[in-house]
């Protein structure tokens, strides 16, 4: 890495630690090596902001990138440079590839195809299994971001329904345990009435009551409830509804000083262990777009109502709602094309993850702090990632330059998935991805994907 080419960024507007100001960065060696209101060095490359926001990269906790074994969907590369493009620097991608990632010797085979391919920083998933605790329990917690469990629903028979292996996961489990919680009794009880009032015939807009606020809230109930009982680090993943977040606790605001004569209001991490995550789609959707989108927007759980989407949003603004996700997961249009019953569950997104989520600061709902506090300093402090996550001297240079004021359409001719399409296409954001500087890298500038290779998250734990 001490090849890397230093870049000195001039002139913009950075956003960081609860505040905005304009100053110059200097990257060399792949780090941030100064932060002033004006830097004058050589450097090999020098992008002038033009009072462009700089945010600290986008930290995605919930990516599937398809790899090994489901490659006709996506891969590695296709989906870390869709990533780019949409301001995300750092990726947990999730175990429910083929084979399963389940044992640490298949973890170690994703980590060693991603530093051929991964055009962002990454770390990946243990999947929880009915028998695989021993694994779990040798996993090493500066290398891996966390194990994934699906409590109640799953694909990749990963599902983990049996109340003793819970006990035993949320006891034993020594990182992160992020969840998917949907309750498959429940599920199956609604399956049932819809198979018998509308067989094939099945419309997409029975997602949201198939896959009901009935039960996500149960399975989120347990969860929580069991992160307590056995002092668990328990992160939710893709909450859908209102009625959970009544199981989070509000935020703890507090005077920070992180270096000298720097004050900003900061929640304290250290107080919460039971954390919740939002994805750009829950944020963006709602119910109405079912007759339009059909099975492009079936995901799981499913996107349920306004109501829901704005009480979402008010938990990101009362600290209920932690972090911002994407939960980008690529099916094929082929796969889509099926009834209710035979389309998958997923929607690529990740490209329109930050320009989605600026909507929102577009809009008067969330501030640029509030917005850089839950896509990378809240999701580095719940896993501990180290020294990313915040644009500070001496940390790793993965940063975005956004335009709050250029445009852009989602159009299929833009589009870098692999599989082709967006719930997103027509869709036009307020904002535009400048630049995307990935572990001291430019990944993306001008529209384009340029040569970079991401690196293996550490975490201090």
């Amino acid at each position: 890495m001490n090849t890397l080419p230093s870049i000195l960024i001039k002139n913009a507007d950075i956003v960081n630690e609860g505040s905005s100001r304009p100053a110059d960065v200097l990257i060399r060696n792949g780090r941030i090596d100064r932060i002033d209101a004006s830097i004058e060095t050589q450097t090999d490359i020098v992008i002038d902001a033009n009072g462009k926001a700089l945010l600290p990269g986008m930290i995605d906790c919930h990516v599937h990138f398809r790899e090994p074994g489901l490659t006709q969907k996506a891969d590695m590369q296709s989906e870390s440079h869709a990533a780019v493009a949409g301001g995300v620097t750092s990726v947990m991608e999730m175990p429910n590839t083929r084979p399963p990632a389940v044992t640490n010797e298949r973890l170690e085979e994703k980590f060693a195809i991603a530093a051929q391919k991964m055009a962002v920083n990454y770390s990946f998933y243990l999947g929880a299994a009915l028998n695989n605790l021993d694994e779990i329990k040798a996993v090493d917690p500066k290398n891996v971001c966390g194990v994934k469990v699906y409590m109640g629903s799953s694909t990749g028979n990963m599902l983990v329904d049996r109340l003793q292996t819970l006990e035993d996961l949320f006891r034993e489990c020594p990182i992160n345990l992020s969840a998917h919680c949907e309750d498959a009794g429940i599920i199956q009880k609604h399956e049932q009435i819809f198979r018998e009032r509308y067989g094939d015939k099945t419309p997409f807009s029975a997602h949201p009551f198939i896959r009901s606020e009935e039960a996500c809230y149960r399975s989120s109930q347990i969860a929580v409830d069991l992160a307590r009982k056995h002092d668990a680090r328990l992160h939710i993943l893709h909450v859908s509804t209102a009625r959970e977040l009544e199981l989070f606790d509000d935020g703890i605001a507090r005077i920070s000083s992180p270096r000298e004569n720097e004050f900003y209001i900061e929640r304290d991490e250290t107080v919460r262990k039971i954390t919740a995550e939002a994805c750009i789609h829950y944020l963006h959707f709602d119910n109405s777009s079912y007759e339009t989108l059909g099975a492009r927007m079936k995901c799981n759980p499913a996107i349920k109502t306004p109501a829901d989407r704005d009480a979402l949003l008010r938990g990101l603004l009362t600290d209920r709602v932690d972090t911002i996700g994407t939960d980008h997961a690529p099916h094929t249009l082929e796969e889509k094309s099926g009834t209710y019953w035979s389309a998958p569950s997923g929607m690529p997104v990740i490209q329109s993850a930050l320009p989605s989520i600026l909507e929102h600061f577009h809009s008067g709902r969330l501030s640029l702090e509030t917005i850089v506090s839950k896509i990378a300093h809240t999701p580095a402090r719940i896993f501990s990632v180290k020294e990313r996550g915040f644009i500070r001297e001496g940390y790793w240079a993965d940063l975005v330059l956004v335009d709050l004021n250029k445009p852009q359409t989602v159009t299929n001719e833009t589009i870098l998935y692999k599989c082709g399409w967006s719930p997103f296409e027509g869709v036009t954001f307020h904002s535009s991805v400048d630049t995307t500087i990935v572990s001291g890298q430019i990944a993306w500038q001008n529209e384009k994907n340029f040569p970079a290779q991401g690196r293996r998250l550490e975490f201090d734990r």
